[in-house]
């Protein structure tokens, strides 16, 4: 069958429809992106603002004819940290559905941690044990760790590349250099302090294999050496932490508005990449893992195997 997934996150909201049925290898036949940067429309009480709910409106209203047109004969729409964190997210997601007939699902970071770790369990398979996946989007962090298809442990922090971009810039002069070494630096401070009762909560969970997901990851590991996305999703792509060490050593010097000039760096993403790589370093760091293993599927492949799995149940 054909399946539309409607991914709504902080920088994108994508379009994935595959072709897929229970048991087998969900293959792509389509993706579209629209670049709305939800989470900077966020204004000071906390709330989506009317510009960012008017986008995100024409751009479901968009998807989902994209969907029809391809023949999807389901379309599955979520929404991640900058929706779930609005003041207004009751009202907004209620515009949606008044005005495309999309209902947006919400889901918890706890949620986004368990689907996108059924994903990297599905892709990596039984033979790699007990696992632990990290997941970097632009809101938040995901942590995941377990043996079986449901982790033993899943979590979220306001940790997301996005996020923590924005308080990079408000730290630093309003230049169009690189920032800082003290915003940096105090950048670094906030991300430990953050991530100190995450480790308290993971010590006790073993693993034998540590994964990464995301497209944060996936660019640091591009940089630091790993084949390129035209190599194919087979390839084997790791990222060391000493090989992410060097990647911050010289992108921390590079105007934001230069990184897209870097192999593998897309425009759309080139400013949040430092925060990324100082979130990424600290998770490695503060987890004690050497090596990450990139996983090409992430939260979008854990929701439709989930679906998946409920449609071969009924």
């Amino acid at each position: 069958m054909r399946l539309g997934v409607l991914d709504v996150g902080s920088n994108t909201v994508h379009l994935l429809v595959v072709d897929a049925h229970h048991g087998a290898h969900p293959w792509p036949a389509h993706s579209e992106k629209a670049v709305l940067r939800l989470a900077e429309q966020i204004g000071r009480e906390g709330e989506l603002s009317d510009a960012g709910a008017d986008a995100l409106v024409e751009s479901v209203a968009n998807a989902k004819e994209a969907a029809a047109r391809l023949q999807a004969a389901d379309l599955i729409a979520f929404a991640t940290s900058a929706v779930r964190d609005a003041t207004n997210s009751a009202e907004v997601l209620a515009r949606v559905r008044a005005e495309t007939g999309v209902h947006l699902q919400v889901l918890s970071g706890a949620d986004e941690a368990r689907m996108t770790f059924l994903a990297v369990r599905r892709w990596f398979g039984w033979s790699a044990g007990r696992l632990l996946a990290l997941d970097i989007g632009g809101g938040s962090l995901e942590i995941a760790a377990g043996i079986d298809e449901e982790p033993q442990l899943a979590l979220s922090v306001p940790l997301g590349a996005g996020r923590l971009t924005r308080r990079l810039r408000a730290a630093g002069p309003a230049t169009a250099g690189p920032p800082p070494a003290r915003a940096v630096e105090e950048l670094r401070e906030y991300v430990d302090a953050t991530l100190d009762p995450v480790v308290e909560k993971i010590v006790g969970v073993d693993w034998d294999r540590a994964v990464a997901s995301s497209k944060t990851f996936r660019t640091l590991a591009r940089l630091a050496g790993a084949a390129p996305s035209g190599a194919g999703l087979w390839v084997r792509r790791t990222l060391t932490r000493t090989g992410l060490r060097q990647v911050i050593g010289f992108i921390r010097h590079i105007p934001p508005g230069q990184l897209s000039e870097l192999e593998g760096v897309s425009a759309s993403r080139a400013d949040q990449l430092l925060a990324g790589a100082v979130v990424a370093e600290a998770a490695m760091r503060r987890l004690d893992v050497d090596t990450l293993e990139i996983c090409p599927w992430a939260l979008r492949e854990g929701v439709i195997l989930q679906r998946l799995d409920h449609l071969e149940g009924t």
